[in-house]
């Protein structure tokens, strides 16, 4: 049913690019959604197209072109607007499978997390009609969904390890889909050696292990009943196996989630030094407000040591990164007779340029990736930007770097840069971006931005 939503406008994407499985079948609307209170769908009874072309997902879409919908409820992801902004007017006719899919095995978990919302203690399992997903229906929504998916999140609430096939469907979506990108998210406590190290053979393609602290004794404050020796020991498992067989997937992120026992400089610079010992490929911290007791006042937004971290947090970037020296860092500098000048061209004409790129972080910069999926892949970016330097185009001009980059070293960068049908007054901002995660200025890496004038 359509509301009036005019006090409380609010915008959302999820009905238009992502969809959630439950461990029972059906599929709901987003993934904070922990005791299904907007199910869209049966997959056990229907398609997944289905589902996401039917009426229910159809309806919440043209309410959301009006600023809201009774289904959302209570729902933590909608975006409030201002009575100023107009609503997004979003396309009705969708794609038949969503480019995104999240799939739960199970919501059932090993551990208690101290005031988790899906902690056994709160009864989620009692709202699943299924205790595991079922393998067949697992196959049959992949088998569907699959040759158009873009990405799999095969992970919500619970541990999705704790199914005993979790390893062999990560695989087999792999095996019959490589293109679509795998992720998960773990604990790390239900795996044997072995399963772990079945998981980094399976050709996922990243893995987070939530491991937050660096000791025992405060990792068990918040992961109660959790291992923090074990959950260390299945992620090293994964990183030797993927070293024994010299890929570079899966992609490993150790996050840590701030509180008031595990903030200090003393168990944070522990974790640091084990992620970089490890071979880790990214550590961030996590902030919180939740639970009111427990979060971390040192590195709140609005605390003064926020800074010290504000490029390291896992949610202001996607390369941020505190394993020291590990976030990526480039000096750039495009060459020109006179650098104080700008480029002169005219318009629906070709610029090339050459930039002189320097690695400033201790890590290299990929100039191929082996997984064949260009991800990660590091190139030199021009940006379209106006007069006043806001950008019109994020993704005017890309360059490819001729080698890997390593860490201190130098190398030149050819890069035709189209200029604009349109006369007039514009800018190029330089940068470096890791392809599918994001550009460096996102992590603090210094821009450089020239004047562009077309006649």
């Amino acid at each position: 049913m359509s509301l009036n939503y005019q006090a409380t406008r609010y915008r959302c994407s999820w009905p238009w690019e992502i969809g959630v499985m439950l461990c029972d079948g059906r599929m709901v609307c987003g993934c904070a959604d922990p005791y299904a209170k907007r199910v869209l769908g049966d997959a056990r009874t229907s398609t997944i197209a289905g589902i996401w072309t039917g009426p229910v997902a159809s309806q919440l879409r043209a309410d959301l072109n009006s600023g809201g919908s009774s289904f959302c409820g209570d729902c933590p992801l909608k975006l409030p607007m201002g009575p100023d902004q107009a609503i997004p007017q979003r396309d009705l006719t969708v794609a038949p499978i969503p480019r995104r899919l999240y799939i739960e095995c199970t919501a059932a978990c090993n551990i208690s997390c101290h005031q988790a919302i899906c902690a056994p203690e709160t009864g989620i399992t009692r709202t699943r009609q299924a205790g595991m997903l079922d393998f067949d229906l697992f196959t049959k929504a992949i088998d569907e969904a699959g040759p158009t998916l873009g990405r799999i999140d095969f992970f919500n609430y619970g541990e999705a390890f704790l199914h005993k096939r979790a390893v062999e469907m990560c695989a087999y979506i792999k095996t019959k889909f490589p293109h679509i990108y795998l992720y998960t998210s773990t604990n790390g406590l239900a795996f044997t050696e072995e399963k772990v190290r079945q998981l980094a053979r399976s050709g996922i393609d990243e893995v987070t292990f939530s491991i937050d602290g660096s000791s025992q004794e405060n990792y068990v404050k918040y992961r109660q009943r959790g291992n923090f020796d074990k959950a260390i020991a299945a992620m090293r498992a994964l990183l030797d196996e993927r070293a024994s067989s010299g890929s570079a997937a899966p992609f490993v992120n150790w996050r840590y989630i701030l509180f008031t026992w595990n903030d200090s400089d003393e168990e944070m610079g522990r974790a640091r030094q084990l992620a970089g010992e490890y071979g880790v490929d990214r550590l961030c911290w996590e902030i919180t407000d939740h639970p009111e007791d427990a979060f971390s006042r040192r590195f709140a937004p609005d605390a003064p040591d926020y800074q010290l971290i504000r490029n390291e947090i896992w949610d202001n970037s996607g390369l941020g990164n505190a394993i020291p020296g590990a976030t990526p860092r480039a000096e750039i500098e495009v060459h020109a007779v006179l650098p104080d000048l700008p480029f002169m061209t005219r318009a629906s004409s070709t610029v090339p340029l050459t930039a002189r790129v320097r690695n400033l972080s201790s890590r290299p910069f990929r100039a191929t990736s082996n997984q064949g999926d260009g991800r990660r892949v590091v190139r030199l970016g021009a940006q379209l930007t106006d007069e006043r330097g806001v950008v019109i185009d994020r993704d005017h001009a890309r360059a490819w770097l001729p080698v890997d980059l390593g860490p201190g070293r130098t190398v030149d960068v050819k890069i035709d840069v189209p200029s604009p049908a349109r006369p007039g007054k514009y800018g190029l901002k330089f940068d470096l971006v890791s392809e599918g995660i994001d550009w460096f200025e996102s992590c603090g890496s210094p821009t450089v931005t020239r004047g562009l004038w077309v006649r």
